[in-house]
């Protein structure tokens, strides 16, 4: 993605490991799959390049890269592995919400190890009772990414209402020794995200490590008093909507490269070549418009909301209903264009050793996502075009 701002020296250089790492991700993808977790010299490469410490705080050893910079690193990963890219998306903006928490959350995660590695699963799932000091929570939750490399979790539940303040979605911190993982990912893509079940029963969280998600303010966020980089004041659902959809894009370019390597040389049984076929040069075709398309809006939005930051100012409701649209939108219409390349690959294609089809399974899985639901995402944004009232409370 050619940005439209000066890199940082540091920003080159993450992005510059990142790209070395490719082939030997490409290399692990049947691995991924098999194992349904991806392989952990995987997570100790991305370690040691710093690349999931992008975006934490430097006061724990990180970067505070801007976060065009993190998806662009998100991108290149997914060119070899969608799932490892998956997982660098949920687990790598981890780090950012982490540092809008309270300093002492901060310091009992990294305080002893700037490499801990936490793992999420935001649906209000929480059974919460008010205790003295915090909260006591139970419950099951799905779908918690790369959590078996993790050493905490991010866990949703509804806050209950006090005083003033109405009932909200609270994120609650919990080290390794209070959950349990239930191994339960068998699904079609993302294989490799290990993205299992997370079980609580009667824990206690102590009121520091709690967040109401979507409050934006200094006294919801305390860290930000801290962590003065304006990347940490940017709304919530405009990160983290971003990790779980912007693999897709380089998924797509991933797909395309495999696409145009084989086209190159592939002959079929009855002698017709792919580059010669007209469906096959309009499918590549529209499929590398996409990319250059979603990145284009990417790095739009993310100029628009850093100005914002930087300003001390917060997005109005249609720019953040528009922005989380144009998200969601991104695993559906790049799963479209894969599709549409498989297509054109024939019976030849449909071998599950085609990294081609890998990448059309793991796009159609993203699309899964709840975060990824651009028709609801697309009427909420419509209903406030036409005059009425924002029907999402999540942004």
């Amino acid at each position: 993605m050619q940005s439209m701002r000066e890199r940082t020296q540091d920003e080159i250089e993450l992005i510059e490991r990142a790209r070395r790492l490719v082939p030997a991700l490409k290399e692990r993808t049947a691995q991924a799959d098999r194992d349904l977790k991806v392989p952990e010299e995987s997570i100790a490469e991305l370690q040691s390049a710093g690349l999931l410490r992008a975006l934490q705080p430097r006061a724990f050893g990180g970067y505070e890269v801007d976060p065009r910079t993190f998806f662009e690193i998100q991108m290149i990963l997914a060119e070899g592995c969608m799932s490892t890219a998956w997982i660098y998306g949920v687990m790598g903006v981890h780090p950012w919400q982490l540092a809008r928490y309270p300093v002492e959350a901060q310091r009992e995660v990294w305080g002893n190890d700037h490499e801990a590695l936490i793992s999420s699963t935001y649906m209000p799932s929480a059974k919460v009772t008010v205790v003295e000091g915090g909260y006591r929570i139970s419950g099951q939750w799905s779908f918690s990414s790369g959590s078996e490399h993790c050493q905490w979790v991010l866990l949703g539940g509804i806050l209950p209402a006090e005083g003033d303040v109405a009932a909200e979605h609270g994120t609650f911190l919990l080290p390794r020794s209070d959950y349990r993982i239930q191994r339960n990912w068998d699904v079609l893509g993302l294989r490799g995200t290990g993205s299992h079940d997370i079980l609580v029963e009667d824990v206690f969280v102590p009121a520091h490590r709690v967040q109401r998600t979507n409050n934006c303010t200094i006294e919801a966020t305390p860290g930000r008093q801290v962590n003065t980089n304006p990347i940490y004041a940017i709304p919530f659902a405009q990160v983290f909507s971003r990790a779980v959809s912007t693999s897709a894009i380089g998924a797509l370019q991933g797909a395309i490269n495999e696409f145009r390597a084989n086209a190159a040389k592939h002959i079929g049984k009855h002698g017709a070549r792919t580059a010669d076929d007209p469906v096959a040069q309009t499918a590549v075709a529209e499929a590398t418009i996409t990319v250059d398309s979603l990145k284009l809006v990417l790095e739009r939005n993310y100029e628009h909301l850093m100005s914002l930051a930087r300003a001390g100012e917060y997005p109005d409701t249609e720019t953040r209903l528009l922005y989380r649209y144009q998200s969601a939108y991104v695993t559906n219409v790049c799963a479209d264009k894969v599709n549409d390349l498989l297509r054109s690959m024939a019976a030849s294609g449909l071998y599950n050793t085609n990294p081609v089809a890998r990448l059309f399974r793991d796009l159609h899985q993203a699309r899964g996502h709840i975060a990824n639901n651009f028709m609801a995402y697309g009427r909420a944004f419509g209903a406030v075009q036409l005059g009425l009232p924002n029907p999402d409370p999540y942004v």
